[in-house]
């Protein structure tokens, strides 16, 4: 999995009770550095990603007298460093974590609401607010977003006379046709975890499927596209092995005609010659449908820890997000912008990636619904799709254990 400052989707980490515990109690917990220094916790151990940051953040703090000092963990270890400085009452002032790990995190009560920080964000998207919520209150904010779009091969679309298609009817009739010798016309993740996940909401959601029900039979039909897209060929029998990174590699290689997969493979497919490529929306049930994929990236919260500490961090996380900056984050990191303003701009600077832009403004939060119960429902889900895909279930009975699975979880 890619780093999620790139906005691969994470698995959310369900809390143990002892971790539970501390994280409560930060409220009371007083930090003592030195009062000028902002610390942030992030994800961001790539090189030449930790100077990006550092200089966005050296930006916004040298006006206001400040400085930030970066401590980078690997991503799937950022939760558990979280909770070891906590317990030694050592939190960051701002703590970056992936969405879907948020609910975890803010229902300890150790998170501070944005706007007690003085983190202004009436100019952020609805899908952006709801990244960054929990129980109806925003604890995080993203500087800029991902979701997901169908990527072709321009040139063999051309020579099959086809263009991208845009309803399931049309994916399995250009699928295979686009399908011969080597190359598949359609590969994408169906990996059993976050990955896998990742791509198959937007079928599921854009088919009206419900992540709180997953067997009132609405997302039947979205399980059944990709077994039939496998069972005529159309797909490759090893997308249940591929994650997105192997998606793309398939599609670089000439094995794939198109692929499901994000912008955080932009600098990888930019930097290749051998295929020409180029991006639409995700295709939906039925024509005149919106497609509603998984908005992804990282929110930066505020860890409760004294007023003028909070609120550094707050006049930092302004500054962050701003139109100019958020502009200027998203182009290095191929991500939108989550301010609307800043999303425009983008969209007109970077045409070659609009239908991203497009796809964020009606994506959804993947714990905007279920909150902290996302991480066994993303399991049962996987199990699902991995079930159907190597023809132990249909998608009903697949759906039905799911949701069994996702209640004994719980």
């Amino acid at each position: 999995m890619r780093r999620r400052t790139r906005g691969t989707p994470a698995r959310a980490v369900a809390l143990p009770m002892a971790a539970t515990m501390a994280l409560a109690g930060l409220a009371g917990c007083a930090r003592q550095p030195d009062p000028g220094t902002v610390t942030v916790l992030n994800s961001a151990t790539n090189t030449a990603e930790h100077e990006a940051n550092q200089d966005h953040f050296d930006r916004c703090a040298e006006p206001l007298g400040l400085r930030v000092d970066q401590i980078s963990v690997p991503a799937d270890q950022v939760a558990t460093k979280a909770l070891r400085m906590a317990s030694s009452d050592s939190l960051p002032d701002i703590l970056e974590l992936d969405g879907s790990e948020l609910p975890q995190f803010a229902e300890t009560g150790g998170l501070l609401p944005v706007g007690e920080a003085g983190v202004e964000t009436s100019e952020f998207s609805d899908s952006a607010v709801s990244l960054g919520s929990f129980d109806g209150t925003q604890y995080g904010v993203a500087r800029s977003v991902n979701s997901l779009a169908l990527i072709y091969n321009v040139e063999l679309l051309a020579e099959a006379g086809v263009e991208p298609p845009t309803t399931w009817q049309e994916l399995e009739e250009t699928a295979a046709l686009l399908t011969s010798g080597s190359t598949y016309g359609m590969a994408f993740s169906a990996s059993p975890n976050a990955d896998g996940v990742y791509q198959f909401l937007p079928f599921f959601w854009s088919a009206g499927g419900d992540e709180a029900a997953l067997d009132d039979g609405a997302g039947d039909a979205a399980l059944q596209l990709w077994k039939e897209l496998v069972d005529a060929g159309s797909a490759s029998r090893s997308v249940v092995n591929w994650n997105q990174q192997d998606v793309n590699d398939q599609f670089i290689s000439g094995r794939a005609a198109m692929m499901i997969n994000g912008p955080w493979q932009v600098p990888v497919l930019s930097g290749q010659d051998a295929v020409e490529w180029a991006v639409a929306t995700i295709p939906v049930p039925e024509a005149g449908q919106d497609p509603v994929p998984p908005i992804g990236g990282t929110v930066m919260t505020v860890p409760a820890g004294g007023e003028e500490r909070e609120q550094n961090a707050g006049r930092i996380l302004n500054c962050l997000n701003s139109e100019e900056n958020q502009l200027s984050w998203g182009e290095r990191v191929n991500n939108v912008p989550t301010r609307a303003d800043a999303a425009r701009t983008y969209r007109e600077q970077n045409p070659e990636l609009a239908a991203f832009a497009d796809l964020v403004a009606t994506a959804r939060s993947r714990t905007a619904e279920v909150g902290t119960r996302w991480p066994v429902i993303s399991d049962a889900m996987a199990g699902a799709f991995q079930s159907v895909l190597t023809g132990r279930a249909t998608p009903e009975a697949a759906l039905e254990r799911a949701q069994r699975q996702a209640r004994a979880g719980e």
